[in-house]
């Protein structure tokens, strides 16, 4: 079966740090452009950043520039978003997402909190 899986959101405090990971199953991560996305309540999806086959990562979304960085891991067939300096305005569900054969395949989500 084709999917990711997202984990490690949770609540933080301002100012701290959170590891999301996205794991796929059924295809490898290496193979396809994968991203990294959120959403807040009301808002459209908005990009992050997104990591190239040749696990080239671009950030791609200014509010995030120099706190979180993509990554990914072959073995694992992971990507990863380290989160760090987590401000309020973070506070989101993020998704991990990849353009499989055709198809956008999107994972469940993940809750992050930032409050204190």
């Amino acid at each position: 079966q084709v999917q990711l899986v997202e984990s490690g959101g949770g609540l933080v405090q301002p100012g701290g740090s959170l590891r999301l990971s996205c794991t796929a199953s059924g295809f490898n991560v290496r193979d396809y452009v994968m991203y990294w996305y959120r959403q807040t309540a009301g808002k459209e999806r908005e990009v992050i950043t997104m990591i190239s086959k040749f696990a080239i990562v671009t950030n791609m979304n200014n509010a995030v520039k120099g706190r979180f960085t993509g990554s990914r891991d072959n073995a694992a067939n992971a990507i990863y978003l380290e989160m760090n300096d987590l401000k309020p305005k973070d506070t989101a569900v993020y998704y991990c997402r990849g353009h499989i054969s055709g198809t956008i395949l999107w994972g469940q989500g993940t809750q992050v909190t930032v409050s204190s």
